[in-house]
């Protein structure tokens, strides 16, 4: 064969959350992408997108099109160590986006897909739970 032109799609491996009925909803409200794909099961849905690097700017900043809402889930207190200072412009300027800083997922909960999540705020120690999609 001849070409200019190699790519090497070795797969990648998603850091996943530490839940007990986590594989349950994969595929069914959990999601390690932000294409098109996921965008039109999130449609007029409210998002959790989880992470503070710039993959899950990205994301927030796309799924915010098509989404109701997009919550950007982060663990520690901002963006600013692990993100692009242009993506924060960006998500800082979007009515469609909430950053949750001290956030994590808790627990997820439904039957066939995901129904719910209960967000736990690691710095003043209280949760809530909220009907959300979750795409990450």
């Amino acid at each position: 064969m001849r070409g200019r032109t190699v790519i090497i799609a070795a797969g990648s491996r998603y850091r996943r959350l530490d839940l007990p009925n986590l594989a349950q909803f994969e595929g069914v409200g959990v999601y390690y992408g932000a294409t098109h794909l996921e965008a039109t099961v999130c449609r007029d849905e409210e998002i959790a997108v989880v992470g503070g690097g710039n993959s899950a700017g990205q994301a927030a900043v796309f799924l915010s099109g098509t989404g109701k809402h997009v919550y950007l889930l982060v663990r520690g207190p901002c963006l600013a160590k692990t993100m692009s200072r242009y993506l924060i412009s960006r998500i800082e300027a979007n009515q469609q986006i909430t950053l949750m800083a001290w956030t994590t997922i808790e627990a997820l909960e439904g039957d066939t897909h995901l129904e719910r999540v209960i967000l736990h705020n690691t710095k003043t120690g209280t949760s809530e739970t909220r009907e959300i999609s979750t795409c990450s």
